[in-house]
């Protein structure tokens, strides 16, 4: 169609749709990730998204491709390594996290015939987006939604309460790893929108500003995704009129609106 078309050739708003896309699977997972208090966690996978770009081309595969398989690997080898508890967990995050972010530098290091651009992968290149990223960000946000709305019950109450869930016999460390593998594809889709330093941002602030106006589980899904939607909006914005980097200016924007409802709204409620 002509009209979508147009839409689709033109920067702007190519950047505004991925944007709203990431935003849109962002803003639940977000909510899991302060629920949980997960948000080292969701750094260590973010850092090991550039090892990820590293292995991409050493064995030639799409970037989302490499990132998804890195993150994964990451994730199953954080869940396990966890239950060994023979390192506190913010001691093996910080281990992995950094290791993760120096080794895959080091190996971009040693392929100079590689172009690289490293500032766009470290704080997002939002406004470069292409219509095949949209199809990434659009296709994994499909299977993550279609995962949380099944899994929801399951995924919720292993949350607020793992040993009555498992009393009730809920599979805790099975939704547990689905749920850090449904972070490795959010960090691979929205890796173009931040970069792998910034993802966690998007992903934990319009979640706890939603926090401080929610009713319930559920409404706090929805405002995360409108304060999501705030953030990418605001950002682009800021971007196109005072030509500042487009990724930290929606990062930027979700802070700014986080002091403003914290300032103005009452206590958190959930």
């Amino acid at each position: 169609m002509p009209i979508i078309d147009a839409i689709l050739n033109d920067f702007f708003w190519r950047a505004l749709i991925g944007g709203l896309g990431v935003a849109l699977v962002a803003g639940p997972l977000g909510c899991f990730v302060v629920w949980r208090r997960m948000a080292y966690f969701g750094d260590t996978l973010a850092h090991s998204a550039l090892l990820g770009i590293a292995l991409s081309f050493l064995i030639s595969v799409p970037l989302h491709v490499g990132v998804v398989m890195t993150c994964m690997v990451l994730a199953i080898a954080l869940v396990l390594f966890s239950r060994t508890r023979a390192l506190a967990t913010d001691t093996l995050l910080g281990i992995l996290a950094h290791s993760a972010l120096a080794i895959g530098l080091v190996t971009l290091s040693f392929m100079p015939d590689v172009r690289v651009d490293l500032t766009g992968l470290l704080f997002g290149d939002l406004l470069a987006m292409s219509r095949a990223d949209l199809f990434w960000i659009y296709g994994g946000a499909a299977v993550i939604l279609t995962l949380l709305g099944t899994l929801w019950h399951g995924l919720l109450m292993s949350t607020i309460h793992p040993e009555l869930a498992q009393v009730e016999g809920l599979p805790v460390e099975r939704l547990r790893l689905t749920l850090v593998l449904m972070f490795s594809v959010v960090i691979a889709v929205a890796m173009k929108i931040v970069g792998v330093l910034l993802i966690t941002a998007l992903l934990i602030i319009p979640a706890a500003t939603a926090r401080r106006l929610a009713h319930g589980p559920e409404h706090m899904v929805g405002l995360a995704m409108v304060f999501g939607f705030i953030a990418v909006t605001g950002g682009l914005s800021l971007s196109w009129y005072l030509d500042t980097p487009a990724g930290p200016s929606a990062v930027v924007t979700a802070f700014l609106t986080f002091v403003l409802v914290y300032g103005t709204a009452g206590k958190a409620r959930i």
